[in-house]
């Protein structure tokens, strides 16, 4: 059991925009137009960036028709474990739905990942119960802990329900940023969390609820991480929406250039003491799709064929 993957699988994307279904309780979206062409050349970019580092990347391109505006991030829809199993997820925007596809297992078999069993909780979709994959779900894979904060598109019985499934134990809390003086949830655990192997990277003062920080906290040092903390202002550049992946040299954690440039020297250094840093330039993505480097990556943990 691994905390880290050197395969993922990315969306190059077709007909990238800003989503209004998503952006009424995505707070991190801006409408800057018409962007598809620069967010393609920063997907491409961070591709080369990632392989350049050894991860592989497996580049499945998306399709015109359905029109699926934030396609790019794949990790809301699906995840892949080390026992074969796929994970299927049900999302609050409707016309995020179409991202689901199934051609996708084929490529990945035809790659030589094993696939056993799909588990589907999309049927939940019908009830207006969201679990968005690993936006919603924080996995320790080695300590069997997943962390989710409760939002609109993150269900508390159907993350317990996720936990019992795959053999996790859930920390539950609620995390806050503030729009307008006001304190509203968190869309995706993601952006305010990232548990790496030795170390999480995390927004403390997002979890407004003491008991619900203090149990946080003492269940990720209880894990033998070191908490480094960022602010929300950091959190509001995506510094916590990153993810640590395999490279030819071991760990890397892969962030944006803005989460990187909003990091302090000694948050930098902190980080450093346990993997190299690569950050990638997606200001596009991310002021259009409210999204960031961790959201376009879904980690393949599946088994591979033995040649």
């Amino acid at each position: 059991m691994e905390q880290t993957t050197k395969s993922i699988l990315m969306i190059e994307p077709v007909a990238f925009g800003f989503n209004a279904e998503t952006a009424v309780n995505n707070y991190f979206q801006n409408n800057t137009g018409d962007v598809q062409n620069k967010a393609l050349a920063e997907f491409k970019g961070m591709v080369k960036k990632l392989e350049a580092n050894g991860v592989e990347v497996i580049v499945v391109k998306d399709t015109l028709k359905p029109h699926t505006p934030d396609s790019i991030f794949p990790n809301n829809w699906i995840s892949f474990h080390e026992n074969g199993t796929v994970g299927l997820y049900p999302m609050f925007a409707i016309n995020r739905r179409n991202e689901r596809r199934e051609d996708v297992f084929d490529i990945l078999e035809e790659k030589g990942f094993i696939l056993d069993e799909i588990i589907d909780y999309t049927e939940a979709e019908d009830e207006n119960i969201f679990l968005e994959g690993t936006g919603s779900i924080i996995l320790d894979r080695v300590n069997r802990i997943a962390y989710a904060a409760i939002s609109p598109r993150t269900d508390e019985e159907l993350f317990i329900e996720f936990c019992e499934d795959f053999e996790y134990t859930p920390i539950i809390f609620h995390s806050y940023q503030t729009v307008n003086n006001e304190r509203m949830l968190i869309y995706h655990t993601n952006v305010m969390m990232c548990i790496a192997d030795t170390f999480a990277v995390i927004c403390l003062d997002s979890i407004d609820d003491k008991k619900e920080k203090k149990n946080v906290v003492e269940t990720i040092k209880n894990s033998g991480k070191e908490i480094i903390s960022i602010s929300e202002k950091q959190m509001h550049s995506f510094a916590g929406n990153m993810l640590q992946v395999k490279g030819n040299k071991g760990n890397i954690l892969v962030m944006s250039e803005s989460a990187y440039k909003s990091l302090s020297s000694e948050q930098i250094q902190s980080i450093e003491k346990y993997c190299p840093i690569v950050s990638v330039d997606i200001t596009e993505i991310e002021t259009n799709g409210g999204g960031s480097a961790r959201c376009m990556m879904a980690e393949i943990f599946l088994p591979k064929e033995k040649i």
